[in-house]
């Protein structure tokens, strides 16, 4: 392993120097890019030459995804894939393998139906959203009210008490658009809707309805909330346009069980210097109960732990340790996210660098981070190491749900940066399966991942970081 110190003790006398202006840090360390770079390129390219050449890895993928199918949080299927990942890591020789207990909620579907009633009699493909209660075991039978926002239901609030709700709203970006799946039942039942539907959250559909987690209100009804394609809920619209009369039957069969153990997976390779000292990264092995999800989240999760494996397999033993976990119940509950935090509560000062990858594994173009100027300067000097692979642009602003718990207590986090240009064409649907995921744009995730852990954890120079109470407000 090459020795990097000259550039870098330069580089650590700056970034500890007394309150440096960010400017002067920034443009100082852009200068230096090429001895940082030539420092590290060595391992980067070793680790990234691995990668791309490694059939393991995909094919660990398909596997999980193929023998466990979709994993959603309490289920059998899930508990299975958590035993062959654990058997896995020690077979790799990954150290500290363990799983971390947490208890998670159960939802089950249960059996679910839409059918058309009015102008025609038609099944409409639908999905119950996760949370919601279930119908009587007749299911509900009422006239649909379309509208295409929260504002257009306030104004037709008079037309609404003992219909059903469609919200037809097109996909603009995914944090606008899901409030209408996440919020969508509380504000139907204000105004006297008997339950909701709400078009599929996503820009593109072939007939594949859109899941995901819904929340109720205390004190407002709680009402059955289901999401319809985005086929059916424009046919509905224009059959609200020319006065025709529409109603449905809704059945579903939803409920919700007292909490079930699950566990969070961790492995780790420990540090030769500083092992107290810890870089984490990670993604969520649960999945929703449709598809495989393959790209949500079995991929940035089996990326993750191949980035480690690969280290290990290299001999690259950094300075600090590098941890992966495999957080479990981040779709429907962020319990994973939480028991960590609170498992490791006196270790989160130590968190050096929390990494994340849920947005798919489609082809990598760098990362999103959230940090300090400092750290940001520095990170994104590692981002170059990867411009080879199209994966070293490193843009302010990431993290992901499961690292937000540790974030929120200062750690520096970001996320890792995908084309996501198709990723809500499948996101939640039950096309989220291994064939929809390419196996180079994988190879290519795990080695940005694999550089980016690495690098962060072995440099000489700490990353600079927010107190707990700035990172906390």
């Amino acid at each position: 392993m090459p020795r990097r110190c000259l550039p870098l003790l330069v580089l650590a006398a700056l970034l500890l120097a007394a309150s440096p202006a960010s400017g002067q840090v920034e443009d100082y360390v852009s200068t230096e890019t090429s001895d940082l770079v030539t420092s590290y390129q060595s391992d980067a390219d070793r680790l990234i030459d691995a990668a791309l050449g490694d059939t393991l890895s995909f094919a660990r993928l398909a596997y999980l995804c193929d023998t466990f199918g979709p994993r959603l949080s309490g289920t059998p299927n899930l508990e299975r894939a958590i035993d062959w990942i654990l058997a896995e890591m020690m077979r790799d020789g990954l150290e500290n393998v363990r799983g971390e207990p947490v208890m998670v909620p159960r939802w089950i579907r249960g059996e679910e139906r839409l059918t058309l009633l009015a102008p025609r009699e038609a099944d409409l493909n639908m999905l119950g959203l996760g949370g919601s209660v279930g119908t009587p075991p007749g299911g509900i039978e009422a006239e649909v009210l379309v509208v295409g926002s929260f504002d257009e239901l306030e104004r037709r609030r008079d037309e609404a008490a003992g219909k059903i709700v469609l919200y037809n709203v097109p996909f603009t970006s995914y944090g606008r658009t899901v409030q209408y799946r996440v919020r969508g039942a509380v504000e139907a039942a204000k105004v006297g809707a008997v339950a909701s539907l709400v078009r599929s959250v996503g820009p593109y559909s072939l007939d594949t309805p859109h899941t995901g987690m819904m929340r109720y209100e205390e004190g407002v009804p709680r009402i059955p909330h289901a999401a319809v394609t985005i086929e059916d809920a424009a046919m509905l619209q224009r059959m609200q346009d020319r006065g025709q009369p529409l109603r449905v039957r809704l059945t579903m069969g939803a409920r919700t069980l007292p909490d079930v153990p699950s566990r969070n997976v961790v492995a780790e390779i420990v540090g030769a210097e500083k092992p107290e000292e810890i870089v984490v990264l990670g993604g969520h092995i649960d999945s929703w109960d449709v598809g495989q999800g393959a790209h949500d989240d079995a991929g940035g999760s089996v990326a993750a732990w191949e980035a480690v494996r690969l280290m290990q397999e290299l001999g690259l033993r950094p300075r600090r340790t590098v941890r992966v976990v495999l957080w479990t119940n981040e779709e429907n509950g962020l319990r994973g996210a939480r028991a960590y935090r609170d498992t490791h509560l006196d270790d989160v000062p130590n968190h050096v660098l929390a990494m994340e990858s849920d947005s798919g594994v489609f082809s990598p173009e760098g990362f999103g981070f959230s940090g300090t100027d400092e750290a940001f300067a520095l990170i994104q000097q590692i981002g170059a190491l990867l411009d080879r692979i199209g994966a070293g642009t490193i843009t302010r602003g990431g993290g992901g749900a499961d690292i937000s718990p540790l974030m929120q207590m200062g750690v520096p986090g970001m996320g890792l940066r995908v084309d996501g240009s198709r990723y809500f064409w499948i996101h939640h649907t039950a096309a989220d399966t291994i064939d929809k995921v390419d196996p180079d744009a994988f190879r290519r995730c795990v080695a940005a991942m694999a550089v980016m852990a690495y690098v962060a954890a072995d440099l000489p120079v700490d990353i600079p970081r927010e107190t707990a109470e700035a990172g906390s407000r």
